[in-house]
C-alpha cells in the first residue's frame, strides 16, 4: 500500500466539452476528440515524490491489448510525446495537479476506460477513474477527417438539420430533415451501431482495433443503417403498401428513427426509403466527427450487373413492365464523407461516396463504398469500393427494350445522356441547393474517350471485370426495322395538383415528306419514386394521320377519381405512349408527373428566446370537394424542443381552411430548423419546415 493516494479526480467537463467542439452533446460523460490533448485535474493526500511511479492505462472494447492497440499504458510525466497516448504535468501546486492527457491522431475510436496505478517502495494501488468517448476530429491536422475550411466544418460535422432533395429532373423539391446528432443518447446508439455490426460479431478484438479509420467505420455503417444483413436500424419498402410500419415520407429526421430502433431492443424500424437511409447515415457520421453530406442524383441508374447499361422494357399496349432488376430512380439519394484515402494516392482524398440504401451486395452483404468523388470523376472504376456501381448511377446509358407478344426482347432505343442530372446538395450555410455534377462527371460528350472514339479507360478496366461487356449485346439482339419518322414528347398544361384533373398533350411530329398513320396505345400509372410499379390508372388508344411535316397535340386527361385511391406519398404518375408507324421501330414517349400538394404555412409570431414557450402557428385548406379525415401533425426540431411532437387534428371538411397552434419552448440559441408533416386520408405526406431564430 502506497503513502500517496489519489483523493479526487476531476475531468474538467466543460472546459474540455469547449476546448473539444462537444459541448452541444447532451451527454454526461465526457467526449474529446483525438490527437487534441484535454485537461484533467488530480487531488493527491500529499506532494508526489521522486520514488513513487504513476502509470495510466486506457483500453476500448473487449479483451483490450496493447498488440491491437486498443489498451494503452503510458506514465505521467513532465515531457510529451509526438502522436503517442501521453500523461503530461502542465502544473504542480502541491498536491494538486493539472495533466494533459493526448491521444494519437489515429486512435480508435468510441468509449474507453481510463485507470492509474501508483507504485513506490511500499507497494501499489490502482484505481478506476471511469469512461469518457473519444471521437474524430475534423479540426486536427493529423486526423485524416480534417477539413481546413471552418465554415464547411461547422456545415457538415454541427449543423443538426438540413434539406434533401427529392422529386424529379423536370421538378426538384426539397424536405427538410432533422439530424440531431446532439440529441439525448444519440451517441449512445451510434456507438451501439458499431457493437451490433457483423464484423464485431465475427471478431469483436479486430472490429474495435479498425475504428481507427474513417473508411472502415463508414462502410461498416452503410451496412448497419439498413437491416438486411444484421438486423441493422431500418427496413426499407419500396412497394406502396406500408401497413405494419410508418410511410418512409412520414418522417422528419434521424432521432426519432435512432431512438426506436434502441427502444425496440435494436429490431428494424419500419420503413425506410434512400432518403431515410442517408439522413440517417449523416446523423451517425456527424455524431462520430466524420464530416458529411446528403447528395441527391436525379434519374439514378441501378445497374445489377455491372454492364454499365439499365434495361427498361415496355409492351405494345404501352404498358411499362417489371422485367429483369435494372431500373432508372428518378431520384436517388447517399452520402459523402469527407476523409483521406491512404488505401489510394493522395489525389482521391475529399468526398467519399456512402450509401446506406440495399441495392446490391459487396462482399456479400448490402453495403456501398466509399468510393472516391474524384475517382467516379475520372472514370477510375478498378478501385475498391463499388466503383463501378456507383459509376453506373451518374453515367450509365438507358436501353429500352420492347417485349413482343410472343415474349422475345427487341432493342428499341438507346439514351447515352438521360442518367446522372442536377446532383445536388445543400449549400454551405443556407438553404440554397448547389449542383455538383461536375465534380461525379465531365460534360456529356467531354468523357475520356469520347472524343477520339477511344474505348476509355473504364471500359476497358470494366471489361477485364465483366468480360463480354464490349460491343455485345446481351438481352436479345438489337433491332434492325428502320428508324421511325415521327418524334413525340409530352406537354403539361396548367396546374399539376393532387385532387385535380391530370392534363397533358402528346405532341407528334411527323419528319419525313410523306404522309403517315400512326398507331397510339397510351398508359398511366401510379409509381414510386424508384420506378415501382403500383397500379395502372388510365389507358387510350387511338390511330393518327399526320401530312408530311406536321405535328399535332392529342390530349390526356386523367380525372382526381381515377387516381386518388392509388398514389403513394410520392405523387408520381407515369405516362406512357408508344407510337408505332407499320415497318419502323416504335417511338416510346414517357413522362413521369408530380402532383403538387396543397401549401402548408408555418408562422411564428414574435421572437423567440431560450426556455420562453412560444406558439407556432399552422395554415391549411382542405382543396378537396370531400372531407379529410384522420389529420396527424408530427413536429420535429433540433435546439426547439424535446422529442417530437404528435397533435391529432379534426377532420376538414370540403374546401375548409384550418389554422391549429401547438407550443415549443426552445432550448438553444441560434437559428434551428423546425420541421413538420402533415398526414391525412388523401394526403399522406405533407412536409414543411421553417428556420427559427432563437435568442438567449
Amino acid at each position: 500500500f502506497t503513502d500517496l493516494q489519489l483523493k479526487g479526480f476531476d475531468w474538467n467537463m466543460e472546459a474540455n466539452k469547449r476546448g473539444h467542439h462537444t459541448d452541444k452533446y447532451y451527454h454526461k460523460e465526457l467526449i474529446t476528440r483525438r490527437g487534441q490533448p484535454f485537461q484533467v485535474r488530480m487531488l493527491m493526500n500529499q506532494p508526489i515524490s521522486k520514488d513513487v511511479n504513476i502509470i495510466f492505462t486506457c483500453s476500448i472494447g473487449p479483451n483490450a491489448s496493447e498488440a491491437a492497440r486498443t489498451k494503452n499504458v503510458f506514465p505521467l510525466t513532465t515531457g510529451s510525446t509526438n502522436n503517442a497516448w501521453s500523461a503530461v504535468i502542465v502544473s504542480n501546486n502541491g498536491n494538486s495537479l493539472i495533466v494533459n492527457i493526448s491521444s494519437p491522431a489515429n486512435a480508435p475510436i468510441g468509449r474507453y476506460a481510463l485507470s492509474l496505478q501508483i507504485s513506490s517502495q511500499n507497494g501499489r494501488i490502482s484505481e478506476n477513474l471511469g469512461t469518457w468517448i473519444l471521437l474524430f476530429n475534423p479540426w486536427f491536422q493529423g486526423d485524416a477527417v480534417y477539413m481546413m475550411n471552418n465554415a464547411e466544418r461547422e456545415e457538415y460535422v454541427e449543423e443538426d438539420a438540413g434539406i434533401i432533395y427529392v422529386g424529379s429532373v423536370n421538378r426538384i423539391s426539397m424536405v427538410g430533415w432533422n439530424y440531431g446528432q446532439f440529441e439525448d443518447d444519440i451517441l449512445n446508439i451510434c456507438l451501439s451501431i458499431l457493437d451490433r455490426s457483423l464484423n464485431f460479431r465475427r471478431d469483436p478484438v479486430t472490429d474495435v482495433a479498425r475504428r481507427n479509420d474513417p473508411k472502415y467505420i463508414g462502410r461498416v455503417l452503410s451496412g448497419m443503417i439498413n437491416s438486411n444483413d444484421d438486423n441493422g436500424v431500418l427496413a426499407g419498402n419500396w412497394s406502396g403498401d406500408y401497413s405494419g410500419g410508418k410511410d418512409p415520407r412520414n418522417w422528419n429526421g434521424s432521432v426519432e428513427i435512432l431512438q426506436e430502433w434502441k427502444k425496440n431492443r435494436f429490431q428494424p424500424v419500419r420503413f425506410g426509403q434512400c432518403w431515410v437511409f442517408a439522413g440517417t447515415l449523416n446523423t451517425v457520421l456527424r455524431c462520430l466527427g466524420i464530416p458529411s453530406r446528403v447528395i441527391t442524383n436525379f434519374n439514378s441508374a441501378h445497374d445489377t450487373d455491372r454492364s454499365l447499361t439499365v434495361d427498361v422494357y415496355y409492351d405494345s399496349q404501352g404498358n411499362p413492365l417489371e422485367r429483369g432488376s435494372d431500373s432508372v430512380w428518378n431520384f436517388h439519394v447517399w452520402n459523402e464523407a469527407w476523409f483521406v484515402r491512404a488505401d489510394l494516392s493522395p489525389a482521391y482524398n475529399g468526398w467519399q461516396v456512402l450509401d446506406a440504401t440495399p441495392q446490391e451486395r459487396s462482399q456479400g452483404v448490402f453495403q456501398c463504398g466509399p468510393a472516391s468523388v474524384i475517382a467516379v470523376q475520372q472514370g477510375d472504376v478498378n478501385f475498391d469500393y463499388d466503383m463501378p456501381f456507383v459509376f453506373a448511377e451518374v453515367n450509365a446509358d438507358s436501353i429500352t427494350w420492347m417485349v413482343t407478344p410472343d415474349g422475345k426482347n427487341r432493342r428499341n432505343s438507346t439514351k447515352t445522356d438521360s442518367v446522372g442530372k442536377f446532383i445536388s446538395t445543400k449549400a454551405v450555410g443556407s438553404n440554397s441547393r448547389v449542383d455538383v455534377t461536375d465534380k461525379y462527371k465531365p460534360p456529356e460528350g467531354k468523357g475520356p474517350g469520347s472524343e477520339t472514339g477511344a474505348i476509355p479507360l473504364w471500359l476497358q478496366c470494366l471489361s477485364v471485370s465483366c468480360p463480354g461487356i464490349l460491343g455485345v449485346p446481351r438481352l436479345g439482339s438489337p433491332s434492325f426495322t428502320k428508324p421511325s419518322s415521327i418524334s413525340g414528347k409530352f406537354k403539361v398544361n396548367g396546374t399539376l395538383e393532387v385532387g385535380k384533373e391530370v392534363n397533358l398533350a402528346l405532341q407528334l411530329k411527323n419528319m419525313s415528306g410523306d404522309w403517315k398513320t400512326i398507331t397510339v396505345n397510351m398508359t398511366a400509372w401510379t409509381i414510386v419514386y424508384n420506378g415501382t410499379l403500383v397500379h395502372e390508372v388510365w389507358k387510350n388508344s387511338f390511330t393518327a394521320s399526320l401530312n408530311p411535316e406536321e405535328e399535332a397535340e392529342y390530349p390526356v386527361r386523367i380525372s382526381y377519381p381515377q387516381y386518388e385511391n392509388y398514389l403513394t406519398a410520392d405523387n408520381m404518375v407515369r405516362i406512357t405512349a408508344v407510337c408505332q408507324v407499320s415497318d419502323e421501330a416504335e417511338v416510346v414517349v414517357e413522362r413521369d408527373v408530380i402532383l403538387d400538394n396543397p401549401a402548408i404555412t408555418l408562422e411564428v409570431k414574435g421572437c423567440s428566446y431560450v426556455k420562453t414557450p412560444v406558439n407556432v402557428r399552422v395554415l391549411f385548406a382542405n382543396p378537396l370537394d370531400i372531407p379529410v379525415d384522420n389529420c396527424v401533425l408530427t413536429v420535429e426540431g433540433s435546439g426547439l424542443m424535446r422529442g417530437n411532437l404528435k397533435i391529432r387534428v379534426p377532420s376538414l371538411s370540403p374546401k375548409e381552411h384550418s389554422n391549429f397552434k401547438f407550443e415549443i419552448t426552445p432550448l438553444r440559441s441560434g437559428t434551428k430548423q423546425l420541421n413538420i408533416d402533415f398526414s391525412c386520408n388523401k394526403f399522406p405526406a405533407i412536409k414543411a419546415f421553417m428556420s427559427v431564430d432563437v435568442t438567449e
